[in-house]
């Protein structure tokens, strides 16, 4: 029986899906919108407001939790930094999922994760500085 036994499994083993998570989360704080499967973005909206939750705490054990959960040091920067005093006033309801259609491949529902107010210019900011930096790295060899 499953009594008590909340979530989907997701075909995958629970270190799997742990791991799966926290990476999804890294990228969703990181670049503040990513497109996966509908039944993941369900999986993963409780797992981000929790963590937007613990930024807009914002004291050090708040900040551990987060680390120990999403193991990115540089997301929960951010998370704490800039996405916990954008939502200071809202209780709750800081992820939006919107349907995206079906995958080519698979036929498999996609979704799109965003933040409510999310800022436009972060999606792939980091790619691009990444770019930048190592597009410098050569012209300096």
């Amino acid at each position: 029986m499953r009594h008590g036994n909340s979530g989907r499994k997701l075909n995958r083993t629970a270190s799997h899906r742990k791991a799966m998570f926290a990476n999804m989360a890294a990228s969703l704080i990181t670049h503040e919108q990513i497109v996966t499967t509908l039944p993941k973005a369900k999986e993963i909206r409780p797992i981000v407001e929790r963590l937007v939750t613990l930024g807009k705490r914002g004291d050090l054990h708040a900040r551990r939790q987060a680390i120990s959960q999403i193991k990115d040091q540089d997301a929960v920067r951010k998370l704490f930094d800039a996405i916990a005093s954008r939502y200071a006033t809202r209780n709750g309801g800081y992820l939006r999922i919107m349907k995206a259609g079906y995958r080519q491949g698979d036929n498999a529902a996609l979704a799109v994760v965003e933040f409510v107010e999310r800022d436009v210019d972060a999606k792939g900011a980091a790619d691009k500085a990444r770019v930048a930096a190592e597009a410098a790295a050569a012209e300096a060899a």
